[in-house]
């Protein structure tokens, strides 16, 4: 679907906290569509399997997900598939055309014991979830957490390869669930803002805030990712037994509060350089909304910071 530029730009201008509201009404109305799918599916599973590409509002939405099943009853617990990547080594990372460390690979994932975990949980039995340092690009020695699922509680494992084949053909019956920020902004047949645009700012903007990156940092690696996204997650969506769009109507006039000012230095020898220039100035077709309404428990606050979930 397409959000129509012009009135989100009446919306924002008008009551722009009203607007937030509605808007997270409506995303709150698809968690408890994809909660109550998942309540139906425990007899079959209690693994979820929930997957996107970067900047999807992955963790948010498990989270909120979680919170939406314990008001049925159901008892879940959340874990990152980031804890099971892989320590980085030069001789076994797997690698671009180019000769670079291709992150983005499913190789970088410790699917056997994935696989292994989710046997094991859908038995009864404890596992014990290991813990990755993306600082120091390895596992540590210890262990996250322990775990083992009692009746009527199922656990969802986000990542952006959760729906590949190495894992949904092996584990068939789990609840599958794919999201992405796939709305576009029109103004008729023009576009204004694109889906893959409010997915760049929100990694931007995370990682410049939370993980020390610089724009430009992350400008240089968004060909990268998309070319990863294109190879090793979109590929598998159609697996998924509910898809959830995660763009927001107000989400262009928050960011522009936000991000604008990111834009203002576009790195000259980088893959999408004309199209990452298109996105400042298309901030200017909106009217701003100060990220202080955002709701305590509003999604984007995973990428802005301030909200009541911990990451």
């Amino acid at each position: 679907m397409a959000f129509d530029g012009i009135e989100i730009n009446r919306r924002a201008s008008e009551d722009p906290a009203q607007f937030l509201r509605e808007c997270d009404e409506e995303y709150n109305e698809k968690l408890c569509r994809a909660a109550e799918a998942i309540h139906k599916n425990l007899n079959q599973s209690p693994i979820v399997l929930l997957s996107g590409p970067s900047g999807s509002g992955k963790t948010t939405t498990a989270m909120k997900i979680r919170d939406e099943l314990s008001r049925r009853g159901v008892k879940s617990r959340s874990i990152s598939m980031d804890n099971y990547f892989k320590t980085v080594r030069p001789d076994t990372v797997p690698r671009t055309a180019t000769g670079e460390p291709d992150l983005e690979s499913p190789l970088c994932l410790d699917m056997d014991l994935l696989n292994e975990h989710f046997t094991k949980l859908s038995r009864g039995e404890r596992i014990y979830v290991p813990k990755y340092e993306f600082a120091r690009q390895m596992r540590t020695v210890e262990p996250s957490m322990s775990l083992r699922l009692e009746k009527n509680e199922v656990v969802i494992f986000e990542g952006i390869h959760a729906l590949n084949d190495s894992i949904t053909n092996v584990h068939p019956e789990a609840f599958k669930l794919y999201v992405s920020a796939r709305s576009n902004i029109t103004d008729g047949e023009q576009y204004l803002f694109k889906g893959t645009w409010l997915r760049l700012v929100r990694r931007m903007v995370r990682d410049f805030k939370f993980r020390g990156a610089d724009p430009q940092e992350t400008m240089g690696m968004w060909a990268n990712v998309r070319a990863g996204e294109k190879k090793n997650i979109s590929p598998f969506k159609d697996k998924a037994d509910l898809k959830l769009d995660t763009a927001f109507p107000y989400e262009v006039c928050v960011m522009r509060t936000v991000a604008e000012h990111m834009f203002d230095v576009v790195p000259k020898n980088i893959e999408r350089c004309e199209e990452i220039k298109s996105v400042g100035p298309a901030f200017r077709c909106f009217v701003p909304i100060d990220p202080k309404l955002l709701a305590p428990d509003a999604m984007l606050r995973e990428f802005t910071g301030g909200g009541i979930y911990e990451y």
